[in-house]
């Protein structure tokens, strides 16, 4: 899928003022509700998967041009938004502990929207996957701590989440969409935006590492027992309790065979899985055993995985920081008003419609 977008996103301590997070709440509102009643709930869907709109969306709202908080912070005030707002778009999920809610406000807003069951499980689905995709199959350096899966009564939805690395001191965002997505492990992303690049990144989501997938998958499936054979003669899997490292050849990767969850491979090899995304579905398949299992497939069978970084802006009210300038509260309430206006007028008939697009348009 088509990669869109840059961004710098560095992370600052502070938080945003209840003056000014109270306006970004009620212009994020009127923003979705101008961009449904215009277009439709799809588009809405879609500008958010784009890395370059979402950057844009969080500029005019008043927040920081380029800090972790762009995201959080917005994140939080569309999601306030549109409990104000019936709309018919839903934001489960947040920051920290709030994320791990997803599934019981998807849940949730599902019933409000009158989804079916199945897909109301499709959607946790997605909100659980895009999670698993970008903390274990795409291993950047970057720990996520943020997530929402914003979707429609229709149930389109969109992934915004973001991780954040220590060492670095930036952070990433990874966007997800369900139009045109055929599956969760082969380039998936709508688009992934970073300051920098990373020199060595475990991408099994590139087309490149293809290859790498199936052998991983025939590997468990095959037995863990026979690689281990294969490697140095051990006979079971269990067997590497004890402190053990495997060099690749003509590699500067290791695997660490102690650090590596045993017990999570031969519960694969029990279940059996399908494809990779099931793999990835194995309860406790964390980063470890996946990268363990590419290695594998390279040094035996030569099916080598993406070590490539797959990652790839506006002002309207000023910044929370000042940058580029201070947030102008007299346009920000003004543009406020106008996008509310705008919107009520549109539903009473075609010439008030028109009417009020000129005015956004004059105004802008």
């Amino acid at each position: 899928m088509k990669k869109t977008g840059t961004a710098d996103l560095p992370l600052h301590p502070g938080k945003a003022p209840r003056w000014l997070f109270g306006r970004m709440v009620k212009l994020s509102g009127a923003i979705t509700e101008a961009i449904v009643s215009e277009f439709s709930h799809e588009e809405f869907i879609r500008r958010l998967a784009d890395p370059y709109w979402f950057q844009a969306f969080t500029c005019v709202i008043g927040f920081d041009w380029h800090s972790s908080g762009t995201t959080t912070v917005a994140s939080g005030a569309l999601k306030e938004a549109m409990k104000e707002r019936n709309i018919g778009i839903g934001v489960a999920g947040g920051k920290g502990k709030v994320s791990r809610r997803a599934p019981a406000e998807i849940a949730d807003i599902s019933g409000a929207f009158s989804l079916t069951t199945k897909k109301t499980e499709s959607l946790r689905y997605a909100s659980r996957m895009s999670a698993k995709v970008d903390n274990t199959a795409l291993q950047d350096g970057y720990q996520l701590y943020h997530h929402i899966l914003v979707f429609s009564e229709k149930g389109d939805w969109a992934v915004v989440q973001q991780g954040m690395s220590d060492v670095q001191k930036y952070a990433r965002r990874y966007h997800w969409m369900s139009e045109n997505l055929e599956n969760f492990v082969e380039e998936p992303h709508t688009g992934i935006c970073t300051q920098r690049t990373e020199e060595k990144v475990l991408d099994m989501t590139a087309k490149a590492s293809r290859e790498c997938r199936r052998i991983s998958v025939d590997i468990v499936k095959d037995n863990p027992v026979k690689i281990r054979k294969m490697l140095d003669g051990q006979s079971s899997i269990l067997d590497f309790r004890e402190p053990k490292t495997l060099r690749m050849p003509g590699h500067h990767h290791i695997i660490d065979m102690q650090r590596v969850n045993l017990e999570t491979l031969q519960k694969a090899y029990e279940i059996q899985p399908k494809n990779y995304e099931e793999l990835l579905s194995v309860p406790g398949m964390g980063p470890k055993s996946v990268r363990a299992l590419a290695l594998v497939a390279d040094v035996i069978y030569g099916k080598e995985p993406s070590w490539k970084d797959p990652a790839r802006f506006s002002f309207a009210h000023g910044g929370k920081d000042g940058v580029p300038y201070p947030v102008d509260r007299e346009t920000y309430d003004r543009s406020i008003h106008v996008l509310d206006s705008a919107v009520r007028n549109a539903k009473i008939g075609s010439r008030d419609r028109m009417q009020a697009v000129r005015r956004l348009q004059n105004f802008v």
